[in-house]
């Protein structure tokens, strides 16, 4: 598992690592069923609080990324809700937009920059 942090950047640490962990879940660097490092495990080679691992594998959970199983630690589980995760894109998506329009991008450069990422992820 390739984690990249940048400790330098003026977002969160345990920001990072969710985005880290959920590009490696669209991306099928990480598939479901498949255990995560333990919250020791990861903190010690990134080099990070264990309390931030923690934090983000507890919004991780909550947003339906992974799991917690006492036994076996975290797990990814994606909860598949369509419909809210829909929601969720729009409600991210817009404030995206926003800045983009703002910045003068057009809906030409936007739908190739979508289409571009979106067929990053299933690896075309």
């Amino acid at each position: 598992m390739i984690i990249e942090i940048d400790f330098n950047s003026e977002e969160a640490i345990y920001v990072q690592l969710c985005n880290q962990i959920i590009l490696g879940i669209a991306t099928s660097q990480f598939n479901e069923g498949e255990q995560l490092p333990s919250v020791r495990q990861l903190a010690d080679t990134i080099g990070i609080n264990m309390h931030t691992v923690n934090k983000a594998y507890s919004i991780l959970q909550q947003e339906g990324f992974i799991k917690i199983d006492r036994r076996r630690g975290a797990i990814i589980a994606v909860d598949i809700n369509k419909l809210q995760a829909l929601q969720e894109a729009q409600d991210e998506l817009a404030v995206v937009l926003a800045r983009a329009i703002c910045k003068g991008i057009d809906r030409d450069d936007i739908h190739d920059l979508v289409d571009k990422i979106y067929d990053h992820y299933l690896g075309k």
